[in-house]
């Protein structure tokens, strides 16, 4: 006899509160896996659980299920109140202050503690006391979390770091109340002799207070690191969402009205100056324009558009005044869909599981058995319970991890600090592992590979004519135009002749052209249709040209005068003069370049021969991005995806490492997970090199972590540890972890800038 699990029909999406580590996360999504019919995936870095259930399933059952394994669940909020997540109140996240707040108030409270255990000369009459007093709040009010998250773990018999934090530091705690009350620290002039001798102790002597302060304090700075860190997690979609315009002039009865865009309606019409946003998808009814649609569909090259075209909202007019009647409104918008792209994409992101929780899941039953043991084999020997008791407590203190607490951040935080120098910025811990695996390489064309700008590549001219004369006529009819290939023309005629001659009756042929008299010349200057128009004709060589050029993507300018066709001026996205080596760089580290591009094929095909990549997927549009990402991961692939505009923001979220230009858009930069500030494609390169050393650096951080404090539990098993040794075993392995993560600050690039000066 068989069973068939109900086919999963619907998405339900839970916030879930209370999660410390990975584990967390992982212990979630089992709990909620074994409820019939349900496939859930937990992310620990957005929070967030997305569970595919039958139809009518309840949600309250996925949040009881949830509570039952020691975690809060909520439903999102609708989506009505969308525009006021963004205000600076609604972004203040209550878990970070308070973890703030238990950061400073442990660090103000554990320094002197420390200092007092560690330095003999402070230890005046009763500063055990003294200690206790500012020891006690640190290891109960600031550790909370870690004893809720440990009881959390015992109730479902896991263990995890904060098990391991909890139980070290109240060992410590426990043992130094012990030590005071019932035993002879506590006498009027105790001390904590600077030796470092191996020696039998019964303990009664001994506190630990510095320990249950110190790595209280130590983990909480990295808790409160990554915690913001992750605040992020949703600013793409709240930059997403502020890129829509916020006001539209609406035609009502003939008149302009100006109302709030969310107050828009299918069907309405609304008028469009150059320089603004088109307020929402839909179709021009009236005017002609040339609008700028890169940040969304990445395409290099305004698109002139006429009655009867669709634009879509958040793009920006560049030429004239336009009409358009809204079709999509809202959530329907393209711009709405590719937020919830990027969500998506986040959401769906591996889970990356932090690498002291993974060794944590071993260590800490090791460390709990050896303190049994040590236990019984001290009874079972004939010692007094006390010495017994002793040594199991010094094991479980000593395996407490000080330096664990510091791996991850001041590698983190060295490692992060430099790149920042060099114009690399790293989100978090998460990103680095992404960066040992990742052998592909995925590209946008517009803004990384290429500056984002139209430009003059070239002129040709018919014999008897000069370029400078060509230039010089065509620059100046052009400077009257507002259309952005007009401007790229003015500007290189500028550069090139200097100061360009005034222009007499011009006139602009709407989607054609311009004309007018300059230096008694009439000049036309267009489309070639345009000059056709005007009874001037390219000669066969013009002819030939304009066809190459424009079969390689570039656009082509037609210039007359006087009657005849004197040249072409050709206009083109040009290719960053870093971009070729970056790609060879990339390849050397053993990535394998892609370029993808919502771009035409023919540009997306000669830029990658210009800078040396072999592989183009062209002409697609956002959602196409992320399938074709999540096609190569399908095989197997790990993704890294550079770019820089709002539409690959889904993409650098889907992919396993996003970098996105720090001269492009704040979407993509949200999305991403590795910011390059400078714009130079080399600095991805760079921030590849520096993930991977910092991933070292942490790898060799967390070995010498648990090295020193393994090595040490078999001499507090033997009941010789005394606390002046324990103390300075937590500071030697401190001061190794800190100063082998000082050691990022040398890294350099591979690169010089334009003096020779390596970055």
């Amino acid at each position: 006899m068989t069973t068939s699990t109900p086919v999963p029909a619907a998405s339900i999406e839970l916030h879930i509160g209370g999660m410390t580590c990975a584990s967390c996360a992982n212990r979630i999504e089992r709990r909620l896996n074994k409820l019939d019919g349900v496939i859930a995936s937990v992310n620990y870095a957005t929070e967030k659980a997305t569970v595919a259930v039958p139809d009518g399933y309840d949600p309250a059952d996925l949040i009881s299920a949830v509570e039952a394994t020691g975690y809060t669940a909520s439903l999102p909020a609708t989506s009505a109140p969308a525009r006021e997540d963004t205000s600076p109140t609604a972004q203040d996240d209550p878990e970070l202050d308070a973890l703030r707040r238990r950061l400073l108030g442990s660090t103000v409270l554990s320094i002197p503690v420390i200092a007092m255990a560690m330095i003999p000369a402070l230890q005046f009459t009763y500063w055990q006391w003294a200690s206790l007093t500012l020891a006690a709040p640190v290891v109960i009010w600031a550790a909370w979390p870690f004893h809720r998250a440990a009881w959390a773990n015992l109730r479902h018999g896991s263990a995890t770091m904060d098990t391991l934090i909890s139980m070290g530091t109240l060992a410590a705690f426990l043992w130094s109340l012990y030590a005071l009350f019932l035993g002879t620290a506590g006498t009027a002039g105790m001390t904590h002799p600077f030796a470092l001798t191996l020696a039998p102790s019964h303990g009664a002597a001994n506190i630990y207070l510095e320990v249950a302060a110190g790595v209280t304090t130590f983990i909480l700075a990295g808790r409160y690191f990554e915690k913001r860190s992750k605040r992020q997690a949703g600013a793409a979609l709240r930059a997403l969402l502020e890129l829509g315009a916020k006001e539209v002039s609406v035609l009502r009865d003939g008149a302009e009205t100006k109302i709030p865009v969310d107050r828009l309606a299918v069907g309405d019409e609304f008028v469009v100056r150059p320089g603004e946003k088109i307020a929402t998808d839909g179709v021009v009814v009236a005017g002609i324009s040339a609008v700028d649609a890169s940040m969304l569909t990445g395409e290099s090259i305004p698109v002139d558009v006429g009655v009867g075209d669709t634009v879509v909202g958040a793009t920006v007019n560049a030429g004239g005044r336009l009409v358009v009647r809204a079709s999509r409104v809202g959530s329907d918008t393209q711009l709405a869909q590719m937020a919830q792209l990027v969500e998506n994409a986040q959401t769906g992101k591996a889970q990356v599981q932090r690498l002291a929780d993974r060794i944590s899941g071993v260590f800490v039953p090791i460390v709990i058995a050896v303190a049994v043991i040590t236990l019984g084999a001290w009874l079972g020997a004939g010692y007094p319970a006390a010495a017994a008791f002793t040594a199991a407590v010094a094991v479980l203190v000593i395996a407490c991890p000080c330096a664990l607490g510091l791996a991850t951040p001041t590698a983190l935080l060295v490692g992060t600090g430099r790149g920042a120098q060099m114009g690399i910025l790293i989100k978090g811990p998460e990103v680095l592992e992404s960066t040992r695996t990742v052998d592909t390489v995925v590209l946008d064309k517009t803004g990384t590979v290429t500056t984002g700008k139209m430009a003059l590549v070239d002129v040709r001219t018919i014999p008897g004519t000069q370029r400078r004369d060509l230039l010089r006529l065509a620059g100046a009819l052009e400077d009257a135009s507002e259309h952005p290939i007009a401007r790229a023309i003015a500007t290189a005629a500028r550069d090139e002749v200097g100061v360009l001659p005034a222009v007499e009756d011009f006139a602009n042929a709407e989607g054609e052209g311009v004309h007018g008299v300059v230096d008694g010349h009439a000049v036309v200057v267009g489309r070639e249709s345009l000059l056709t128009d005007w009874a001037q004709h390219l000669d066969t060589d013009l002819a030939q040209a304009k066809q190459h050029a424009e079969a390689e993507g570039k656009t082509v300018v037609t210039v007359g005068w006087d009657g005849t066709a004197r040249g072409i001026l050709i206009i083109a996205d040009t290719v960053k003069p870093t971009s070729a080596q970056a790609i060879t760089e990339l390849k050397e580290l053993g990535l394998t370049p892609i370029l993808l591009t919502g771009d035409n094929d023919a540009v997306a095909r000669r830029i990658a021969t210009d800078v040396g990549i072999d592989t183009v997927i062209a002409e697609v549009m956002p959602e196409g991005k992320v399938q074709a990402i999540t096609i190569l991961q399908s095989q197997g692939k790990t993704v890294a995806m550079i770019g820089d505009g709002v539409n690959d923001a889904a993409a650098l979220a889907q992919a396993d490492l996003g970098l996105a230009m720090g001269t492009g858009t704040d979407v993509a930069i949200e999305a991403s997970d590795i910011t390059l500030v400078r714009g130079d494609l080399r600095s991805a390169v760079d921030a590849i090199r520096l993930s991977r050393r910092t991933l070292s650096t942490i790898k060799t951080n967390l070995f010498w972590a648990f090295a020193y404090n393994v090595a040490a539990i078999p001499v507090a098993a033997l009941g010789m540890l005394n606390p002046m040794l324990a103390g300075a075993a937590m500071a030697f392995s401190s001061v190794f972890v800190v100063g082998n993560s000082l050691r990022l600050r040398g890294f350099t690039s591979t690169f010089t800038d334009s003096k020779g000066v390596k970055a």
